[in-house]
C-alpha cells in the first residue's frame, strides 16, 4: 500500500498535467489516488479526465482530503483524484439481491393469498400459491420500474447494482425496489436518460397487468367479502389512468361496481409507484429529470414539493374532514424535505438536454399525473 506510480495499466501522472499537478500516485486497495493540485475547476478537471480513465477502466471523482485506509496520511485541504475500478453490473453471484428477491416472492405470496384470495393459510399453506398472479403483477411492476434505471444505467457506463427488492408483508408485499447507483453521472442526457428509464418501462409494464387483470373476474372471496355490508373495509381508490383503460378495453362496469381481480392491483401499485418516485425532488426520478431539463433551477422547484404535500394533507383534513390518505402525504411530505435537503444529482457535465428529450420529459410527467388521485386510501365503515 502506497508508493509512487509503479508503471502499472493505468492513467500515468503525466496525462493529467494540463488540469491537474500530481505530487504522487499511491494505492489504497483497488483504488488509485492521486495526490496534487488541480489547475481547474471540479467539473473541468471531472470532464477532460474522465474519458482517459474510463478507457483504463475507472470512475474518477476529485475531493478535499482522503479518509482511506492506513498509511495515505493526506491532510483535509489536500487535492486528490480518486479512479475506482469500473465495475457495472455484479461481480460473482448476486446473492443479497436474489435472497431479498425471494423473501419479497414470499412477502408478497402472503399478502396476496391472506388479504386478496383469503386463503385460510394456516390450515392449506401450499394454497397460497393460488395466489401467483398477485405475485407477478406485483413483482412485475416493481421488478420492470428498476431494471429500467439498470439497463440505462448499462448503456451509459454508470456503475449500478442490480434491484434490491424490499419485503414488507402488508396488503402490497413489498415496500418497493431499489437499485444502487456508485458512479457519476457523465453528463445531463444520461442523468435523464436513467431516471426517465425507469418511470416509463414501469408504466408500460403496468398498462399491460392492468389490461390483464381488467380481462379477469373478481374471485368468490372477494365478492363474498363484498356482500358483507356490515363490514368496514379498505378502499383504493382509482387514479385516471386506471380509468382511462378500463374505458378503452370495456371493462369500465367493473370499476363502478368496487370489484376487480387482484391482478388489478398491481396496476394500481405500479400507478402509485409511478406517482411518487415523479416528484420533482432530490434524487427521486423526478428530480433527475426535472434536473436534467433545467438545471440547477430545479432545486427551487423540489424547496415547493413538501409544502405542496403538506398542503394537500391538510386539505383533506381540515376542507374535507376527512383522516383518509392524510397520513400517506403527511409522510411523503417529510421525506422531500429530506430530498430537497440533500439536493439533486450533479452530472460531471452539465450541458443542456435536446428537444426531443426534454419532450419525452414532459410526456412522463403528464403521464405520472394520470396517476394521481387525492385520496389514494380510504377505510369505509358501514
Amino acid at each position: 500500500m502506497g508508493g509512487s506510480d509503479d508503471g502499472r495499466s493505468r492513467p500515468r501522472a503525466g496525462d493529467l498535467a494540463p488540469v491537474f499537478d500530481t505530487y504522487e500516485v499511491r494505492r489504497d486497495g483497488d483504488r488509485l489516488v492521486y495526490v496534487g493540485q488541480p489547475r481547474a475547476d471540479r467539473e473541468t478537471v471531472e470532464r477532460q479526465l474522465r474519458p482517459l480513465f474510463r478507457q483504463q477502466g475507472y470512475d474518477l471523482r476529485l475531493q478535499q482530503g482522503y479518509d482511506g485506509a492506513e498509511g495515505l496520511p493526506l491532510t483535509v485541504g489536500e487535492s486528490v483524484l480518486v479512479a475506482e475500478p469500473r465495475t457495472p453490473g455484479t461481480d460473482g453471484f448476486p446473492w443479497r439481491n436474489a435472497i431479498l428477491f425471494l423473501l419479497t416472492v414470499a412477502s408478497t405470496l402472503f399478502a396476496g393469498s391472506v388479504y386478496w384470495y383469503q386463503i385460510p393459510i394456516t390450515e392449506q399453506p401450499l394454497r397460497a400459491l393460488e395466489a401467483w398472479p398477485f405475485v407477478v403483477a406485483i413483482m412485475g411492476v416493481l421488478g420492470v420500474h428498476e431494471l429500467g434505471h439498470y439497463a440505462m444505467s448499462r448503456y451509459h457506463g454508470v456503475d449500478a447494482s442490480l434491484p434490491y427488492f424490499i419485503p414488507l408483508p402488508t396488503y402490497i408485499g413489498s415496500m418497493g425496489a431499489v437499485i444502487r447507483m456508485r458512479g457519476r453521472i457523465p453528463d445531463r442526457t444520461a442523468l435523464f436518460d436513467i431516471g426517465v428509464a425507469g418511470p416509463l418501462a414501469g408504466l408500460v409494464a403496468t398498462v399491460v397487468v392492468t389490461v390483464v387483470g381488467l380481462q379477469l373476474d373478481p374471485l368468490p372471496a372477494q365478492e363474498a367479502a363484498a356482500a358483507a355490508s356490515d363490514a368496514a373495509r379498505v378502499e383504493f381508490n382509482d387514479p385516471p389512468l386506471l380509468v382511462l383503460l378500463a374505458e378503452l378495453t370495456g371493462t369500465a362496469e367493473k370499476l363502478e361496481r368496487g370489484l376487480v381481480h387482484p391482478v388489478v392491483f398491481g396496476g394500481w401499485v405500479g400507478m402509485l409507484v409511478t406517482l411518487l418516485n415523479l416528484l420533482p425532488v432530490g434524487q427521486l426520478d423526478g428530480g433527475h429529470i426535472l434536473r436534467a431539463m433545467i438545471g440547477q433551477r430545479q432545486e427551487t422547484l423540489a424547496a415547493a414539493v413538501p409544502g405542496a404535500l403538506f398542503a394537500l394533507a391538510g386539505y383533506l383534513y381540515f376542507i374535507r374532514g376527512s383522516v383518509n390518505s392524510v397520513g400517506i402525504w403527511t409522510m411523503w411530505g417529510l421525506f422531500a424535505v429530506g430530498l430537497a435537503y440533500a439536493g439533486p444529482a450533479s452530472p460531471v457535465r452539465d450541458r443542456p438536454l435536446d428537444r426531443r428529450r426534454i419532450a419525452v420529459g414532459v410526456l412522463t410527467f403528464v403521464l405520472g399525473a394520470l396517476c394521481f388521485t387525492p385520496v389514494p386510501v380510504e377505510v369505509i365503515t358501514p
